[in-house]
């Protein structure tokens, strides 16, 4: 396509804009229209960041496999850092090469700086991995990482947005690589994994994310709390404090992503496995489920009772993780996600919610055989009926005021069987 520089083209060829991301350093690449149904509902917050857009550049970039595979975390979250660093100097790269051309780009963090006011919503400006999927670069396995077909899930993603149109545009893959091997089941130390695919974000964020936000807020309320270096010393111990120390001078470290050191998945790692599994779970997946550490777990949790169980060699520590509602709206949002499965255990109930004051919402809530559903608005026939001021309801979530306050100043009241408000606070620690 030949045109004079700074005058964009209103199509440009996907061929070339593929050789320009290969060149800026991408180990591959794929093309998505912002119309795309698929990401439709990315849409709206990406041209919220970048009007301009009109297609996106997905890419992969490759990691090394060994790094992510020790039980040396510190091997792995170089490796982590190094590569997602790449990553975001490759989008540079490109988005300055187009700019170069005349052609509007722009891109996003591959991760951290993220719109933190945000918090605790979705703090990303383009969500990678769906992205990554509708570019054809990979499906998700049920560990919730993308497989790319060559490279497994061995990568990181990164997100270029652009003010053309291109003549064509990529598919998704039409097979999925993972190979439903349970190994990310296997590996995982918390259990967040199941066999049948469910997934628990509190158990994975709790741990693995111990030194990011909700972890890192836990650490300084316990400084807080703490009224002296004693008393801090008995709640976190000094490899703790290096540790936390460490994460804020070098980038925050992940506890564990074993899920992704496991996984055998793409054309370029399957056949370690394929051609001795019993080698490859001895020299892999063994030092990992064997290692001896600390697993971080909240209080009366599945993953707590998961890990004493499993791997009783690990040690246990409770802890808080940051993930409390700041409004109605969040509470709601949330529900589905703390859900404990396990906790729930033959719990078969309704509940209503109306909460009143700054924010108006009702809810239903239904909890039977280890299953969750959420409506808006009052359902069906209660179990135990809740109607509550709004940031009373907030507080007392939040461990800021008592239930017994609350029902005594009428901020909460109750119609049903009192006990199944505690039998609720225990599904969602």
């Amino acid at each position: 396509m030949v045109r004079s520089p700074m005058t964009p083209a209103s199509v440009f060829e996907a061929r070339r804009l593929r050789e320009m991301a290969l060149a800026a350093g991408a180990d591959d690449v794929g093309f998505v229209s912002i119309d795309d149904p698929v990401i439709a509902f990315e849409r709206e917050e990406i041209l919220a960041a970048f009007p301009f857009a009109k297609s996106l550049v997905s890419f992969v970039m490759k990691m090394n496999r060994e790094n992510i595979r020790s039980p040396a975390r510190s091997a792995a979250n170089v490796e982590f850092h190094r590569v997602g660093d790449e990553t975001d100097a490759v989008a540079h790269r490109l988005s300055r090469m187009l700019e170069d051309l005349g052609v509007r780009a722009a891109y996003p963090s591959m991760a951290f700086p993220m719109e933190a006011t945000r918090w605790p919503g979705k703090m990303w400006v383009v969500s990678h991995k769906p992205v990554a999927v509708a570019a054809g670069l990979g499906k998700m396995g049920i560990h919730r990482n993308v497989i790319h077909p060559k490279f497994g899930n061995f990568i990181l993603l990164g997100t270029v947005v652009v003010d053309v149109e291109l003549e064509s545009y990529s598919r998704p893959l039409d097979y999925n690589p993972c190979l439903s091997c349970k190994l990310c089941v296997a590996a995982c130390p918390t259990g967040a994994i199941a066999p049948d695919g469910a997934f628990d974000l509190p158990a994975c964020y709790t741990h693995n994310y111990r030194e990011f936000m909700g972890g890192f807020m836990d650490w300084v309320e316990t400084i807080a709390d703490a009224k002296t270096a004693v008393s801090y010393r008995e709640k976190v111990t000094d490899a703790e404090s290096v540790s936390m120390w460490q994460s804020l001078a070098y980038g925050p470290n992940y506890k564990a992503a074993y899920c992704l050191a496991v996984c055998p998945a793409g054309e370029d790692v399957i056949g370690a496995y394929r051609d001795d599994r019993k080698g490859f779970l001895q020299s892999v997946v063994d030092p990992l489920q064997k290692k001896l550490e600390t697993i971080y777990v909240t209080p009366e949790s599945d993953a707590e009772d998961y890990v004493k169980r499993r791997f009783p060699h690990k040690s246990v520590k409770r802890v808080a993780n940051g993930m409390r509602a700041v409004s109605i709206a969040s509470f709601a949002r949330g529900l589905s996600l703390r859900f404990q499965k396990k906790r729930a255990g033959e719990l078969h109930a309704v509940y209503h919610f109306a909460f009143s004051g700054a924010e108006r919402k009702q809810l239903t809530v239904a909890i039977a055989e280890g299953r969750l559903s959420v409506d808006e608005g009052l359902v069906g026939k209660a179990d135990l009926s809740v109607s509550a001021d709004a940031e009373a309801w907030l507080r007392f979530l939040r461990k800021e005021t008592s239930l017994v306050w609350a029902l005594l100043t009428f901020k909460i009241k109750l119609r049903g069987d009192p006990r199944l408000l505690a039998a609720f606070g225990r599904c969602f620690p």
